[in-house]
């Protein structure tokens, strides 16, 4: 995988953030992805969609360097400390505190919170009320939020989100596709897997639709239909 730093202070929309090309992918014999292409550029999200298996997860997780393709390759265009991966695992520490959470998340990363700032990014998850509260008290939608807010803490310029919603009540979903948005203003690229198709699709500019090992449509939000591209998809 290769990397460049963006230099630009403030991105263009057509300023590439990741490419993948010609993604393949074999977990021993079974073939799980063959021949996938996709470009994030900055300000965008692409919204991976597909059935159960069709491997989403897979290529989340190369396109994020977490996994080595079997073939093809994925070009970053910004440094590895500037992405944020959002998995189904919440990775906190359930003895500490909220904030305590996010003040180690951010040390990790090279950065040095105050204390404003982390009770800024958890007022903007709504859990400003519960920040000195033990992160293993949390519910799932709670601890899911914290999650959240780790990635927005970190301000990201490539994000990587594999169904976010997961655990998430209705409001809480729609608070995740505002702070979506705000991060697509920061001139952040998003890659976003999602089992929410209808609700997501109006916030995403691009869709890689992911069916029988390939990708079935890669292309503008606008023009899928998942009634007819995607053969009826609806999760």
């Amino acid at each position: 995988m290769s990397a460049s730093a963006s230099t630009q202070a403030s991105p263009k929309r057509s300023e590439l953030r990741l490419e993948a090309r010609r993604v393949g992918k074999f977990f021993g014999s079974k073939l799980v992805l063959r021949d996938v292409s996709a470009q994030v550029t900055a300000g965008e999200a692409l919204l991976v969609v597909g059935g159960n298996g069709a491997g989403k997860t897979t290529l989340l997780k190369i396109m994020a360097g977490l996994s080595r393709p079997t073939a093809g390759e994925v070009a970053l265009g910004v440094e590895p400390e500037d992405c944020a991966y959002l998995g189904h695992a919440t990775f906190q520490y359930p003895r500490l505190s909220a904030c305590a959470n996010l003040t180690f998340w951010g040390r990790m990363y090279g950065r040095s919170p105050s204390r404003d700032e982390v009770e800024a990014v958890l007022e903007r998850v709504g859990l400003s009320r519960v920040a000195d509260e033990p992160a293993g008290t949390f519910s799932r939608g709670m601890a899911q939020r914290l999650n959240l807010a780790r990635v927005f803490l970190i301000k990201p310029k490539l994000v990587f989100l594999d169904e976010p919603g997961t655990g998430l009540d209705p409001a809480s979903q729609e608070l995740l596709r505002r702070e979506i948005e705000t991060l697509k203003g920061t001139g952040a690229g998003v890659v976003w897997v999602s089992h929410h198709l209808a609700a997501d699709l109006p916030f995403a500019e691009s869709v890689l639709y992911l069916k029988d090992s390939g990708a079935a449509y890669c292309g503008p939000a606008s023009g899928f239909d998942p009634a007819s591209n995607g053969g009826g998809l609806t999760c």
